[in-house]
């Protein structure tokens, strides 16, 4: 049984109020994702490495492009989703929002998380994120019980959760 509806079709593309807008990551992102990643990669491995092992600390170019590539077969496949924030003329990559399908124990029926460029952290376009999200999620998507990691619920934690069957 699939996580989604079999008719569900993910959105294309997402406006912020603050300018940016989030759409599925692709391979081709690659030059702009590796650089968003590795400048913040401190910041994001005190997130995401206990739980995910990401980002690693000698990420190349080329693993990010199979990371990306993985990414973009999942979403066309409808199996987890990686959307992008990104600057008007994508020229730059901002941050990620991730909706995968439930990892640990629960009523989730998706796990949510995302990050904004260091930069980013603390700014508008971060609260409008934070804000936008699970508006986005509620409006968009066919999800009855998101669990947001690292938001109500710490990435500790969901760590220690035991993993579904």
């Amino acid at each position: 049984m699939s996580w989604l509806p079999d008719d569900f079709v993910h959105p294309l593309r997402a406006d912020l109020p603050t300018g940016q807008h989030l759409r599925p990551i692709r391979a081709a992102d690659t030059a702009i994702d590796h650089p968003a990643v590795m400048g913040s990669r401190e910041r994001l491995w005190g997130i995401y490495g206990e739980a995910w092992g990401w980002p690693p600390a000698t990420m190349t170019e080329e693993q990010d492009r199979e990371d990306l590539a993985r990414h973009e077969r999942e979403i066309e496949a409808h199996e987890s989703f990686n959307y992008a924030l990104l600057d008007e003329d994508e020229t730059e990559l901002l941050g990620c929002v991730y909706v995968d399908p439930p990892e640990k124990t629960g009523d989730a029926d998706a796990e949510v998380s995302w990050w904004v460029v260091d930069r980013l952290a603390g700014s508008d376009v971060e609260r409008a994120l934070d804000a936008f999200v699970p508006r986005w999620l509620a409006q968009e998507w066919p999800l009855r019980a998101p669990r947001y990691v690292g938001r109500d619920l710490s990435w500790a934690d969901w760590v220690a959760l035991p993993d579904r069957g």
